[in-house]
């Protein structure tokens, strides 16, 4: 199974892009004004000033509509999966910051990163010491060369620092590179314990487990270490303010039985298969699992779905989008909540109506796209420019 970011790259182009960076100061300062104190008035996720099983008070139904999702942090502005772009998404006022892409170490530990290869999102190659780590494995049917954070343990990982992973559409972040460590999840959760404290208010995060399937082959289960980890800080129960996302139905449902966290179910292409079904034999793809018969049996174990924007509103040939599908009106039918990803503010990642000009890393249109799919009824969206999108829920709301 392709990773959310060679899907993403596919269709934009991503690696082909060259940097620019127009108009970022001032739309950052704009925004980072606006967004300040309580998310633009809109915010308050939660009254609780605890973080723990009841710390959410009313769980999902706590947060704004549309709820805005620092993906991976404020990732374009800071190099992902850092806690600087972890706080940074939360000052700008963030609804939920995606705190942990977990995948675990040789010894057992869980670290955020967006993938197990690291060799793009950290100076490992810069390491002779771990030079001779670099090998080539097969992830969910793709062979991939590079670093992988199974072959190292924490304390080696803990030399490492990240790195921006694409450089040639964001070399502003490059600024940082080296500033900060590989966080683990135990990290992110003492994080959020402080900010919670620090605000008032519960700090919601939303990790997503990577590939389980492969990860269980190597006897590196994923599910029971997120919820060993949750239950110890007391973030296991149906309020906290912790939503648990995979892009394999087998591991939510396996989460499903192990902790009563809010569950959410990713979704990629509606041609692709989830790798777990591509293991089991389970001939489905995602477009029966957006049946009103699959989105059913979604709902007997998870809270939502997080699909890709392209499901909302496909886009034709040219990139440009079409007619909205009746994705939002049949998951609301079945009781679920639609987070889908990503929205980022430069012209590669938009759609084709929404860019502007022809440098390919400037920002386009992006608060037309924002109201485009907000009028689609979505309950929020990923983001990786979260100061934007709240600047966008801002304006939807005063229309």
């Amino acid at each position: 199974m392709r990773t959310r970011d060679s899907r993403e790259t596919e269709r934009t182009g991503e690696r082909d892009e060259r940097a620019g960076g127009t108009g970022r100061r001032a739309l950052l300062g704009a925004a980072v004004l606006a967004a300040g104190g309580a998310a633009l008035g809109l915010g308050g996720t939660a009254s609780a000033a605890e973080s723990g099983r009841g710390g959410g008070r009313g769980g999902l139904k706590s947060l704004p509509v549309p709820t805005i999702i620092g993906h991976r942090g404020a990732s374009g502005y800071r190099p992902e999966h850092t806690l600087g772009a972890y706080q940074l998404a939360l000052d700008m006022g963030a609804d939920i910051v995606e705190a942990g892409d977990l995948v675990p170490t040789r010894d057992g530990h869980l670290v955020c990163r967006h993938e197990p290869e690291i060799g793009g999102t950290t100076d490992v190659a810069d390491h002779p010491e771990f030079a001779g780590r670099r090998t080539t494995k097969t992830l969910d049917g793709v062979p991939v060369t590079g670093w992988f954070t199974e072959d190292f343990t924490l304390a080696e990982l803990k030399r490492l620092r990240a790195v921006e992973r694409i450089p040639q559409n964001r070399p502003h972040n490059t600024l940082y590179n080296g500033r900060w460590e590989i966080p683990t999840f135990e990290e992110v959760l003492r994080w959020q314990d402080e900010q919670s404290r620090r605000r008032g208010r519960p700090v919601w995060i939303y990790p997503e487990l990577k590939h389980p399937t492969y990860f269980r082959k190597l006897g590196l289960g994923l599910e029971e270490r997120v919820a060993k980890v949750l239950r110890r800080h007391r973030k296991d129960g149906r309020n906290a303010p912790v939503i648990l996302q995979s892009f394999e139905p087998t591991s939510i449902q396996r989460l499903n039985g192990l902790v009563d966290n809010p569950l959410v179910v990713l979704l990629d292409a509606a041609d692709s298969r989830p790798w777990d079904f591509v293991e089991s034999g389970d001939p489905r793809t995602v477009a029966d699992l957006i049946t009103r018969e699959g989105l059913k049996e979604i709902a007997s174990y998870a809270q939502g779905i997080g699909p890709t924007l392209d499901l909302i509103i496909p886009r034709d040939a040219n990139g440009r989008l079409t007619e909205p599908t009746t994705l939002v009106r049949d998951a609301h039918r079945a009781g679920l909540i639609l987070h889908p990803y990503t929205l980022r503010n430069e012209n590669p990642f938009l759609p084709a109506d929404f860019r502007k000009g022809t440098d390919p890393d400037a920002y386009g249109d992006v608060f037309g796209a924002y109201r485009t799919y907000f009028a689609t009824g979505i309950d929020g969206v990923f983001t990786d420019q979260p100061d934007t999108g709240l600047l966008a829920r801002e304006d939807f709301a005063g229309h």
